[in-house]
């Protein structure tokens, strides 16, 4: 028998008996064939993950963009603001309020947990916890009636849920080295963010006509606003069922053995020592300043660009709604197409290259003065928008040390609620000063030109990160 033909025997005899003693996952069949010898599957520690677990990896993006859709941006924000709270302003107020509490939780737990989880091993259960957390609260929001006794429970409800699905994000995250090879991670963080994009538009639409603007077939009672409340369930049942994958088929890492009391103490000192060796950590350290500065331009991007449309190109509320949906569907095809660049220009050039074209194509958007041309404008932002997100991850994953992966995205997280609060505050203090909303908007370029300089004295990630025995382990 030929040495090669000899070679392809041994090796698909060795794939079998393993499956058949559990030893390892079986080779994939049909349509997924290709994938067997495709560095995509194997993670750093050069053991295969199979294919439909890097796809259901991804699809917990999928899964959790239905609540930030939804609940935190088009539908049940409206809703509290309109019809739950007394009045719009005291609404826009407190809903303002309740997300700010959220995201100081998160910044302040985000670390902490995942120092904790670097101890303990493991994230899908970190992951299985939060993302209950979340899905329970949200399904909860059914029984928030349009009336201003429900107020409390409602930012309640909203409040715990938020906290929820972004601590779960962290986890989920921090997944993404253990699966993926390194010269592949950009393509997988950038398939998930375009998943989740994909995920985000088509719940809306779901439900926008089915259930909202729907023919009524589930005879909900709209002196109640049943139809939109029904929304709410919606997303709780979205995300529970399109996370399903992820635990049942997904690979973790081998849990330590040690116990959560243990783990805290362990946890604290390891974050403790970060912190006081920062220097240790400078690229990240930088990379984090760039994001905290490009991530809050891209948030008050979100929060006043519906504004923004409304206030200088009269848009009405359902062509700024229909504009949101498709800048939704441009920044997820930006993310799936960007993530072969990730891969081969780098996370680093990726992240640079996304922030020029924001910032060429949001100016443009300032000057511009037909509705038309703010249209296209406004759809070519969207593409730079997904591989801005999607390839941060995949920076953080390539270059965070093994020991503190977890810890790490709890900083990543912390960068973009640390201070969330400014950019809408300069914003509202330049448009005030200057009058004008193309001044005001201006501040959110700025925002992306610092970032930029930041990024600029951030090194590439490299390609094969160290790591640890058993960093794979099933």
């Amino acid at each position: 028998m030929p040495d090669l033909t000899r070679a392809r025997w041994n090796w698909k005899y060795e794939s079998l008996r393993r499956a058949r003693f559990n030893d390892a996952p079986a080779l994939p069949r049909g349509p997924l064939r290709a994938y067997r010898r495709d560095p995509a599957c194997m993670g750093l520690q050069g053991k295969m993950t199979p294919p439909r677990g890097l796809v259901s990896w991804a699809l917990y993006d999928w899964a959790n963009s239905a609540f930030s859709a939804i609940i935190s941006t088009f539908v049940f924000a409206a809703y509290f603001t309109r019809h739950v709270a007394s009045n719009e302003i005291e609404g826009t107020a407190r809903w303002g309020y309740t997300i700010g509490m959220a995201g100081l939780v998160i910044a302040v737990a985000g670390p902490v947990l995942g120092a904790i989880a670097d101890q303990t091993g493991g994230r899908k259960p970190w992951i299985a916890a939060f993302t209950l957390v979340c899905v329970i609260p949200t399904g909860l929001l059914w029984y928030v009636r349009p009336a201003p006794d429900y107020a409390g429970m409602a930012l309640f409800l909203v409040g715990v849920a938020t906290v929820g699905v972004e601590i779960a994000s962290i986890f989920y995250n921090a997944m993404l080295p253990d699966l993926a090879r390194a010269q592949t991670i950009g393509r997988w963080s950038g398939w998930g963010w375009g998943l989740g994009y994909a995920g985000g538009v088509a719940s809306l639409v779901i439900a926008l006509f089915v259930f909202i603007k729907g023919n009524d077939a589930f005879n909900l009672d709209h002196s109640t606003a049943e139809q939109v409340r029904a929304t709410f369930v919606l997303v709780a049942v979205w995300y529970a069922l399109f996370a399903l994958p992820l635990f049942i088929t997904c690979p973790d890492t081998a849990r330590t053995g040690k116990g959560m009391t243990r783990a805290l103490g362990d946890g604290l000192r390891q974050l403790a020592d970060t912190i006081r060796h920062a220097r240790r950590h400078k690229p990240i350290i930088r990379f984090l300043i760039a994001r905290i500065l490009f991530i809050d331009g891209l948030a008050t991007l979100f929060t006043f660009g519906g504004v923004y449309a409304a206030g200088t190109f009269d848009m009405p509320e359902q062509q700024v709604l229909t504009f949101g949906l498709a800048l939704n569907i441009t920044a997820g095809i930006g993310a799936a197409g960007f993530a072969w660049v990730d891969d081969w220009l780098g996370s680093k050039t990726t992240i640079e290259l996304s922030l020029v074209g924001l910032i060429i194509a949001g100016g443009a958007t300032l000057l511009v003065a037909s509705q038309t041309a703010f249209w296209a404008l406004g759809l070519a932002l969207g593409i730079f928008v997904g591989p801005v997100q999607s390839a941060s991850r995949a920076y953080l994953a390539r270059i965070a040390p093994v020991e503190l992966r977890t810890q790490m995205f709890g900083l990543l997280a912390l960068s973009g609620k640390a201070t969330a609060f400014a950019g809408p505050i300069l914003v509202g203090a330049v448009t005030d000063a200057s009058g004008s909303q193309r001044m005001g908007m201006g501040v959110i370029i700025a925002l992306f030109m610092a970032g930029l300089a930041v990024m600029l004295t951030v090194p590439e990630a490299p390609q094969a990160p160290a790591h640890s025995p058993g960093d794979n382990a099933r």
